[in-house]
């Protein structure tokens, strides 16, 4: 590797010492906006200024999640306090309540609307087979067994295979894939109808509970958006409903439950033992997990002073706060018979039996993984496997590209993985379907992913953001069904589906449409809970092409080689990958600034607009926040005259919890903070831009993933050693298409985490789910 002109020449394993920097965040970056304060820093009343710390996070497993980064929350592709449309403000300068709803909602409340929708039809759906589970009474049928099974295995009164002394029933979850004809849909203008407003007397009703409680009052929108119209009953009958609402801590709502209850409330109550489950099960699905293990949550609670972790646990299972399922074969009756001692005349004594999981979960993404399992099998199912397309096979670029159109002909579900060349594979695709008279689209992360798609098609009505086709404000619109106008849907960036979008996605699809799930493996995940993607490709529910077209350049060979796990030295003659070693955090920084202003620009003609900076967290000396402050001094100095902001700054809007959109400020007026993101004119509404607009000239890799810009700088400071991880460096690396430099300052630790620390599991159900539905035609 070389370095640029006036650059220092390094390697990467030059032992560079390090200057004593501020230890990282948790993960370092993750998640990325999640950087609270202590919890000695506020032992009583809640801070509306405080996030989600994954380092007091007992409860949930590593929060550096993916590696580093806490994949898979709402939070992670956030600043620490950017929560997104989804999330009410909790700021001291939020807007008035009395101020009148906008006369057009926007994109983020469409998708969220349109989440809401989903699950209100996949509870109605789920009550007419089961029946209600009303809260405090006792559950029926297998649920009622289990529950029976999962307490006397905690109690230790019985082996966990001693239940299963009758030959197995198919678990609940293993539904057959819906008939043919679906229930109409609502259309998606018709769901953002139902978006909540928060009325005036609702919020003086919370701002008066939150007083007596010594909590301030700008929680009091947070409150009602999380709780509804009636939080300021329900926070006064049970003060710990307020971990419901983002940014409190357990022992803020001990100091609120102490001011409303006195005294006489004890670690022990149930009302905060079962607030403490939601809370736990809340916390890890801000890492990824849709479900955690029992013994986990029964350690956060223990942790938390719970003296009887397991009457907690049976306590918020019978009143509906979780929900308890288990995963793994189920014994039969020989099973329960060979695990009490007893062996066959064979003498099979030497079996073991692995024993069985008892996950708990959240019933908002129990649905969405239910409902997404069976929305995937009707894909597989009810599409016609006759279509010829063996002509357009023939024509196609690429022998990788022949081989995904010819399987998408003959497959309703299609999984198909490869780095940034292979993105050409999927507009091969998209072309030829069209070609053949279908209504072909392709869907991306990002208005930068749906640049590139639209250049590689030839045709920009090919490509549209996810975001903006389920909110109806691009492709196709709806049919009179209400699914989407499609009969072939190629969503890339797959990775960066989580499992309430995909659920939401699929259940747009109408039968007979087929999906193309695309997307390079090795990136970090999505930044909502679940891994869609993994989970599709690790059930081989469906075919899968692998694309063998690798990534040219320099760049790419050095990113395929982290994917594999070796950080090689490449050859780059034109530059186009530069290493420069720094002592210590502040050397990082300045080195950063020069870089972007100077030393790309002039070696490559890269304005400093088109260069993006990529770190590890958002807090200390190097973080987001650091380097944004020392870019915008160089590059665009001003007062910050509206809200902090000046035109010409570039800044990265969070619309909705998960979704990070570049952009770059026009001016301001009496209507908002008006931004040009990807061409796309966007007004933030005054009372927003806080809470959801950040300076972005330099991004975490969670928020830059699914894009890439023509040059960029990945600054790895000294601090930042235990936030990195195999897929954490893959994705930053991979966001230069003509240059990446490395501004070097962890030593042995890049090359160690690459070899060493892949990415962190994540705990879902879709796998089995996928795994047990009836999918005939699938890929074995």
């Amino acid at each position: 590797m070389t370095a640029l002109p006036g650059e220092t020449p390094g390697t990467v394993g030059t032992d560079t010492p390090q200057d004593t920097v501020s230890p990282p965040e948790a993960g370092a970056e993750g998640p990325e906006h999640a950087e609270a304060p202590d919890a000695s820093d506020a032992p009583g009343a809640p801070d509306a200024s405080d996030a989600p710390d994954p380092s007091d996070a007992p409860d949930a497993p590593d929060a550096s999640e993916e590696g580093g980064e806490s994949s898979g929350t709402a939070a992670d592709a956030e600043d620490d306090d950017v929560r997104g449309d989804a999330e009410p403000e909790a700021g001291a300068d939020a807007a008035p309540a009395e101020a009148a709803p906008a006369a057009e909602l926007s994109e983020a409340q469409a998708e969220l609307a349109a989440q809401r929708e989903l699950r209100e039809r996949i509870e109605k759906r789920k009550a007419e087979k089961t029946g209600p589970i009303a809260a405090g009474t006792g559950l029926s049928g297998t649920a009622a067994e289990l529950l029976a099974a999962v307490r006397a295995v905690e109690s230790g009164e019985k082996a966990g295979t001693a239940f299963f002394d009758r030959p197995a029933e198919a678990p609940a979850a293993r539904r057959p894939a819906p008939a043919a004809a679906q229930p109409p849909r609502t259309s998606a203008p018709d769901a953002v109808r139902t978006a909540r407003t928060v009325t005036p007397e609702a919020l003086d009703a919370v701002r008066a509970v939150l007083t007596e409680g010594g909590a301030p009052e700008a929680l009091a929108r947070a409150a009602v958006g999380a709780l509804g119209e009636q939080a300021a009953e329900l926070l006064r009958t049970d003060p710990w409903r307020l971990l419901a609402v983002p940014g409190v801590r357990p022992e803020q709502a001990d100091g609120f439950a102490r001011a409303l209850l006195g005294a006489g409330c004890g670690p022990d109550d149930g009302r905060r033992t079962a607030a403490l489950v939601g809370w736990v099960l809340e916390r890890a699905a801000l890492q990824g997990h849709t479900a955690l293990d029992a013994d986990v949550v029964r350690t956060a609670l223990a942790e938390r002073a719970v003296g009887d972790p397991d009457a907690a646990v049976r306590d918020a299972v019978e009143e509906g706060v979780a929900l308890v399922f288990q995963e793994g074969d189920e014994p039969s009756a020989d099973d329960a018979g060979a695990a009490d001692g007893e062996t066959d005349e064979a003498g099979d004594a030497d079996v073991v039996r692995e024993p069985v999981q008892v996950l708990l979960g959240l019933d908002r993404y129990a649905l969405a993984e239910e409902s997404l399992a069976d929305g995937l099998a009707r894909l597989v199912n009810a599409c016609e496997k006759a279509a010829d397309w063996a002509e357009a096979a023939a024509s196609a670029p690429s022998p990788s590209a022949a081989e995904l159109i010819r399987t998408t002909a003959a497959a309703g579900l299609v999984a198909h993985s490869g780095g940034e060349a292979a993105r050409a594979e999927p507009a091969a695709l998209i072309t030829a379907a069209r070609g053949l008279g279908l209504r072909a689209l392709g869907a991306t992360h990002s208005e930068d992913g749906r640049r590139r798609l639209a250049a590689a098609t030839g045709d920009p009505d090919t490509a549209v953001t996810l975001s903006g086709l389920l909110s109806g404000a691009q492709g196709p619109g709806r049919d009179e069904d209400g699914a989407l106008a499609l009969d072939l849907l190629v969503v890339l960036d797959a990775p960066q589906l989580d499992v309430e979008g995909a659920a939401v996605l699929v259940e747009a699809l109408a039968d007979g449409a087929r999906l193309v799930l695309s997307g390079d493996p090795g990136v970090l995940g999505s930044a909502g809970a679940g891994r869609v993607f993994a989970d599709v490709l690790a059930s081989h529910a469906c075919p899968q092409v692998v694309s063998r077209t690798p990534d040219p350049g320099p760049i790419g060979e050095l990113v395929s080689g982290i994917g594999i796990g070796e950080l090689n030295q490449v050859d780059a003659p034109g530059k186009e990958v530069v290493i420069v070693p720094v002592r210590d955090a502040g050397e990082a920084v300045h080195r950063t600034v020069q870089l972007v202003a100077d030393s790309v620009p002039r070696a490559f003609s890269i304005p400093s607009g088109e260069t993006q900076v990529i770190t590890v967290g958002h807090g200390g000396a190097a973080g987001t926040r650091a380097l944004n402050e020392a870019l915008k001094q160089r590059l665009n100095p001003g007062p910050g005259r509206f809200g902090g902001f000046d035109p010409g700054d570039r800044v990265v809007h969070v619309p909705a919890p998960g979704r990070a959109v570049p952009g770059v400020v026009l001016s301001a007026d009496a209507e908002g903070l008006r931004l040009d993101c990807g061409g796309v004119p966007v007004v933030v509404p005054q009372e927003r831009v806080e809470s959801s607009v950040r300076h972005g000239w330099a991004l975490s890799a969670h928020q830059a993933a699914g894009m890439r810009w023509p040059a960029a700088v990945v600054v790895l400071p000294g601090d930042a050693a235990q936030g990195l991880s195999r897929p954490w460096v893959y994705t930053a690396f991979g966001r230069g298409e003509r240059h990446l430099s490395v501004v070097h300052g962890v030593d042995q630790a890049l090359p160690r985490a690459v070899a060493q620390v892949p990415a962190q599991e994540r705990t879902t159900r879709l796998r089995p789910l996928l795994e047990a539905l009836p999918t005939p035609d699938a890929a074995s």
